[in-house]
Protein backbone atom coordinates (compact mmCIF):
# COMPACT_ATOMS: atom_id res chain seq x y z
CA UNK A 1 0.00 0.00 0.00
CA UNK A 2 1.42 3.37 -0.67
CA UNK A 3 -0.20 6.06 1.35
CA UNK A 4 -0.99 9.42 0.17
CA UNK A 5 -0.95 12.52 2.25
CA UNK A 6 -2.96 16.06 0.37
CA UNK A 7 -3.17 19.18 2.15
CA UNK A 8 -4.42 22.59 1.94
CA UNK A 9 -6.78 22.74 -0.90
CA UNK A 10 -6.29 19.57 -1.79
CA UNK A 11 -7.76 18.05 1.44
CA UNK A 12 -10.48 20.23 1.40
CA UNK A 13 -11.73 19.53 -2.58
CA UNK A 14 -10.93 15.70 -2.07
CA UNK A 15 -12.37 16.01 1.30
CA UNK A 16 -9.28 13.50 2.69
CA UNK A 17 -6.43 14.34 4.30
CA UNK A 18 -5.14 10.85 3.36
CA UNK A 19 -5.54 7.75 1.21
CA UNK A 20 -4.09 4.72 0.53
CA UNK A 21 -3.57 2.90 -2.73
CA UNK A 22 -3.07 -0.44 -3.48
CA UNK A 23 0.06 -0.01 -5.75
CA UNK A 24 3.68 -0.20 -6.38
CA UNK A 25 6.67 -0.56 -8.31
CA UNK A 26 5.02 2.91 -10.18
CA UNK A 27 6.65 6.08 -9.67
CA UNK A 28 4.75 9.46 -9.17
CA UNK A 29 3.54 10.43 -12.30
CA UNK A 30 1.40 6.81 -12.80
CA UNK A 31 0.15 7.12 -9.15
CA UNK A 32 -0.96 11.14 -10.11
CA UNK A 33 -3.02 9.98 -12.93
CA UNK A 34 -4.36 7.64 -10.50
CA UNK A 35 -5.30 10.63 -8.15
CA UNK A 36 -6.59 12.46 -11.10
CA UNK A 37 -8.72 9.38 -12.03
CA UNK A 38 -10.38 9.14 -8.61
CA UNK A 39 -10.63 13.30 -7.53
CA UNK A 40 -10.58 14.69 -11.15
CA UNK A 41 -11.33 18.23 -9.26
CA UNK A 42 -7.48 18.18 -8.32
CA UNK A 43 -6.00 17.83 -11.64
CA UNK A 44 -4.36 20.98 -11.98
CA UNK A 45 -3.68 20.82 -8.48
CA UNK A 46 -1.68 17.79 -8.47
CA UNK A 47 -0.14 18.80 -11.70
CA UNK A 48 1.54 22.24 -9.83
CA UNK A 49 2.38 20.37 -6.90
CA UNK A 50 5.83 19.74 -5.20
CA UNK A 51 6.15 16.19 -4.50
CA UNK A 52 7.66 14.32 -1.44
CA UNK A 53 8.30 10.69 -0.70
CA UNK A 54 9.24 9.39 3.17
CA UNK A 55 9.46 13.55 3.96
CA UNK A 56 12.41 14.38 0.79
CA UNK A 57 11.27 15.84 -2.17
CA UNK A 58 11.60 14.30 -5.51
CA UNK A 59 10.32 14.29 -9.35
CA UNK A 60 7.64 12.77 -11.03
CA UNK A 61 9.91 9.84 -12.11
CA UNK A 62 10.82 8.61 -8.53
CA UNK A 63 9.49 4.81 -8.20
CA UNK A 64 7.27 4.37 -5.36
CA UNK A 65 7.80 1.33 -2.48
CA UNK A 66 4.81 -0.59 -1.33
CA UNK A 67 4.43 1.12 2.67
CA UNK A 68 5.99 4.77 0.87
CA UNK A 69 4.04 7.57 1.98
CA UNK A 70 3.24 10.60 -0.63
CA UNK A 71 2.36 13.99 0.02
CA UNK A 72 1.48 16.58 -2.66
CA UNK A 73 2.12 19.91 -1.36
CA UNK A 74 -0.11 22.24 -3.29
CA UNK A 75 1.86 25.90 -4.36
CA UNK A 76 0.97 28.29 -1.84
CA UNK A 77 0.08 32.00 -2.83
CA UNK A 78 -0.27 34.97 -0.78
CA UNK A 79 0.90 38.38 -0.39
Amino acid sequence: MIKVLFFAGLAEKTGQSEVEFDLQDVNIEALGKKIIAEFPVIENDVKNSMIAVNEELVDENTVLKANDTVAFIPPVSGG
